[in-house]
């Protein structure tokens, strides 16, 4: 379980987190949702241990980010918005490399690897160093990378952005699977069908603030509209703003 209480940061004048609070349960997937510029990846960098907040505290299962981070970073698996693979490593060196900088070696750290790599149909490509591989595939290794020491709380900055759809229903189904071993899985996403089909509670950040948070049917009701995407629109207070629509 992840809880952000009172999370603030600042650029200068700049008010990118102003206060954010909310929890991400067990066996839950939340979703961030934003507007471009809200606060969404800045809050979950500082969740993730890149940022340090300027106040505010954050518990994964119980341990404060600020008091040790390294322990609520072992319970962690983390999609951050720029993979940053190494172009002369394969796709199972870079798996490997994440599992031990976790602990993690021998015929256990190569069972894992050899799990999601079929999980996540890397099978044809593990062995080529990743320099020449498609979006989708680097997106997929970062996954994997991520998940090799089965982390209880699994945070992925936009996982299907650029994806073809073969691999956008490859991303879903790891995050359904996820969901169903109990793990807590927060995303942001800027596509309005992806949030409503996969997340069961949405945590709406504009301005550096959450305006609004709830299940897909309660957003809506609590906007009188009849979509997720007007709800959002109309929380956010968008209207009239061309592009508006379009979450971070």
């Amino acid at each position: 379980m992840i809880r952000v209480r009172d999370l603030r940061k600042h650029f200068g004048a700049v008010k990118a987190v102003d206060g954010v609070s909310f929890e991400a349960p067990d066996g839950v997937v939340t979703a961030l949702l934003g507007p471009n510029g809200a606060g969404k990846t800045t809050s979950l960098r500082m969740i993730y241990g890149l940022m340090k907040p300027d106040s505010g505290d954050i518990d994964i299962d119980g341990v404060n980010v600020a008091v040790d981070p390294l322990a609520a970073q072992q319970r962690l698996g983390v999609l951050p918005d720029v993979s940053g693979l190494y172009p002369r490593l394969t796709a199972r060196e870079h798996i490997r490399y994440f599992g031990n900088l976790q602990g993690l070696k021998g015929a256990d750290l190569e069972r894992r690897i050899d799990k999601w790599i079929e999980i996540l149909d890397l099978t044809k490509v593990a062995d080529r160093r990743v320099g020449g591989f498609s979006h989708g595939e680097r997106t997929k290794v970062a996954i994997a990378r991520a998940l090799v020491h089965d982390p209880q709380n699994v945070l992925l900055d936009e996982p299907t952005n650029g994806l073809d759809v073969m691999s956008t229903r490859a991303v879903r189904e790891v995050i359904r699977h996820l969901k169903a071993e109990g793990r807590c899985v927060m995303f942001s996403s800027h596509v309005m069908q992806e949030v409503s089909a996969l997340s069961d509670r949405i945590v709406i950040i504009s301005s550096g603030r959450v305006i609004a948070e709830g299940t897909a049917a309660e957003l809506v009701a609590l906007s009188g509209k009849s979509s997720l995407e007007d709800a959002f629109v109309s929380l956010t207070g968008l209207q009239g703003a061309g592009e508006g629509s379009h979450a971070e």
